[in-house]
């Protein structure tokens, strides 16, 4: 029991952020382009049961990515419908990977604080800690749903990014293939090595960069909140 309250401590506020500034953003940028749609829902706040899929959550607590209720959007009040929709779908993954620099920001700034004044100061040692940890957890979390939304299948934000560059004959019929988007990602993801040997490869490789010396505490805490027992 103590080790599921320490992972659900660690994983809970930065999953809540990664999902929500996603969903947010999306709603934002439609603001922006003239839809008021997410606006007039009340979908444009940070209130964490505006956005949470009981189903998405669980599978960010378990699995380590997941999904929020999407904002909706009304392509017809957008200004240019087919441009703006590509800038619509972008603020999501965008702002997860600007999330994910201010995590490894913060896990940097933490790592210095901790060289200098931990080991005189018991107390702050132990309040950063687990900040640490929260903050390799969240540039995990954001890189993973920036990549993962990037895909070029909709309803992703990735398959409607691509659908916003095709012709319209085309961006027609990729769009009729949207009911099928999850079945497909569900199939990709579990029943095959994509997640494993693409995914995960890139995700490491992103969080490398931006963890730099640091990358050793992301994979603690992934080990620790998703391998140990």
């Amino acid at each position: 029991m103590e080790s599921i309250l320490a992972k659900i401590s660690i994983m809970l506020i930065p999953a809540l952020l990664a999902v929500m500034a996603h969903e947010v953003s999306h709603g934002l940028m439609a603001q922006q382009l003239g839809d008021p749609t997410a606006r007039l829902l009340g979908r444009l706040t940070l209130n964490p049961f505006k956005h949470l899929d009981p189903i998405g959550t669980l599978a960010v607590l378990f699995l380590g990515f997941g999904w929020a209720k999407p904002v909706p959007v009304n392509v017809q009040n957008l200004n240019s419908p087919k441009r703006d929709m590509i800038l619509v779908s972008a603020a999501g993954p965008l702002a997860n990977f600007i999330l994910a620099i201010l995590s490894a920001l913060l896990l940097r700034g933490i790592a210095l604080l901790s060289q200098h004044f931990s080991a005189q100061n018991h107390v702050l040692f132990m309040v950063l800690k687990p900040l640490a940890l929260m903050a390799a957890f969240s540039l995990f979390i954001n890189v993973v749903l920036a990549v993962l939304n990037l895909l070029p299948i909709p309803p992703l934000d990735g398959g409607r990014i691509l659908t916003g560059f095709l012709p319209t004959r085309q961006a027609a019929f990729f769009s009729r293939l949207e009911p099928l988007g999850f079945p497909i990602i569900i199939v990709l993801i579990i029943f095959t090595n994509f997640w494993p040997k693409v995914l995960i490869p890139i995700v490491y490789k992103v969080v490398g960069v931006l963890a730099g010396p640091h990358i050793l505490v992301v994979e603690r805490v992934i080990h620790f909140l998703f391998i140990s027992s």
